[in-house]
């Protein structure tokens, strides 16, 4: 950044009685003042210093006054000229000043008063202009400045678009890669015992439309859903034997068998996290076969320390495995609906699946969805049959809130329909 010199005067004039008045006149204004009789000389003086104002007789013998300043004004354009003259050619001095050759010009005998303020007025020109040099200097090198930045900044903003996109291809890839490894585990499942792979399908069908409802956070419904694809990797390392055994007589087990197949969970929860690493995946299928009572297998947790996604998996798991007919799997459920299972799991389950035929008129709701102007298609019982809420009751905040407070204490089995 310029710094502006420090203000002084240059006065031209070939008398030294008018050159000596108009310095003593300046310097008692504490004005730094350089007083020259000759022209030619003041211009070798403009060469090496610099002036604020420069003022200059018009009638001298080597040049004009005009001409000095004219010439003074190529080597310091910045000055303010001011032009001293006893002879008035009016047009001459309006020209001169049209043309930025002179600021002002000062009649000779000049009147203190009127000089001194000319050559006030000449410094505080002097200093806006190169204040405003200043300014428009540090505007270049701003300007300069942004230039780069903005090239710069396309140039990382190009960057980054290349990179989401890399990225982006990248997750397509990796995604890709992992839907094929739960299909291969899928099929290794298979080929080890067809039934098992059977039943991963479905799994995954009916994860699918439980995860598709807003009930599930991202990461849990990610866990619901893979953990479907894995939950029984586990089996391949039971013999088919046991397997067949189980599915055949599971009473007929011995303990040592019954721990194994209980162990199965944990085993794995192991093999996939070779597939997919995340924490609340493994947590999902080590627990799927936990029981909402706490009766459950392989850690014994209950209620709520029960993840979520896996709450609602055991349900799908405990219709697929049932070996049982449609509707006599869902009475299965029903009737195991607060102790082997999450009531709210079951809700959402028969929901989604859409494998109960309801009258048109009736839906299937959690008890979470349950809201003011509802009437009841069934009546609510609490566990041991007395009847909380009956058939046909419009249902307001009050009788809302004290469902879900007996729910919190004593969980409601049973499903909950309304009428549409």
């Amino acid at each position: 950044m310029t710094t502006t010199p420090t203000a002084s005067i240059l006065i031209v004039d070939d008398e030294p009685i008018v050159l000596n008045a108009l310095k003593e006149t300046l310097e008692r204004e504490q004005y730094h003042v350089v007083a020259c009789s000759s022209p030619i000389k003041a211009l070798a003086i403009l060469e090496e210093r610099y002036f604020a104002v420069i003022i200059s007789d018009q009638r001298m013998p080597e040049m004009l006054g005009l001409e000095f300043l004219v010439e003074s004004r190529r080597i310091r354009p910045h000055a303010s000229r001011i032009l001293i003259t006893a002879v008035l050619s009016l047009p001459t001095i309006v020209d001169a000043i049209n043309k930025g050759e002179i600021f002002r010009f000062v009649a000779k005998p000049w009147l203190r008063e009127e000089l001194l303020a000319t050559v006030r007025n000449a410094l505080h020109r002097h200093e806006l202009i190169t204040h405003n040099e200043i300014l428009q200097a540090q505007t270049q090198e701003l300007n300069a400045r942004l230039m780069v930045a903005n090239s710069s900044l396309e140039k990382q903003v190009k960057d980054l678009e290349e990179r989401r996109q890399q990225l982006d291809a990248a997750n397509r890839e990796l995604g890709a890669r992992y839907e094929s490894s739960l299909e291969l585990c899928r099929r290794i499942l298979t080929a080890y015992d067809p039934i098992l792979g059977g039943q991963a399908k479905a799994l995954v069908e009916f994860a699918n439309k439980m995860a598709e409802t807003e009930h599930f956070t991202d990461a849990e419904r990610h866990a619901l859903r893979s953990a479907a694809w894995l939950s029984d990797l586990g089996l391949i390392g039971v013999s088919r034997e046991l397997l067949r055994s189980f599915r055949a007589n599971p009473g007929a087990l011995t303990e040592r068998e019954r721990v194994t197949l209980h162990h199965h969970p944990v085993y794995s929860q192991t093999l996939a996290a070779l597939v997919d690493s995340r924490t609340d995946v493994g947590e999902t299928i080590r627990a799927h076969h936990e029981h909402f009572d706490g009766t459950g297998y392989p850690d014994g947790l209950a209620g709520r320390g029960i993840p979520w996604a896996a709450r609602c998996l055991a349900v799908a798991v405990g219709f697929v495995e049932s070996g049982q007919p449609k509707q006599a799997a869902i009475d299965t459920i029903l009737a195991k609906s607060g102790s082997v299972y999450d009531p709210e799991a079951v809700r959402l389950f028969l929901k989604v699946t859409h494998l109960v035929h309801l009258p048109r008129q009736v839906r299937e709701i959690m008890l979470e969805e349950l809201e003011p102007g509802m009437v009841l298609a069934s009546g609510i019982y609490s566990p041991h049959g007395l009847l909380l809420i009956g058939e046909g009751q419009p249902l307001g905040p009050a009788t809302i809130a004290k469902i879900r407070n007996h729910n919190q204490i004593t969980p409601i089995n049973q499903r909950l329909l309304v009428y549409s």
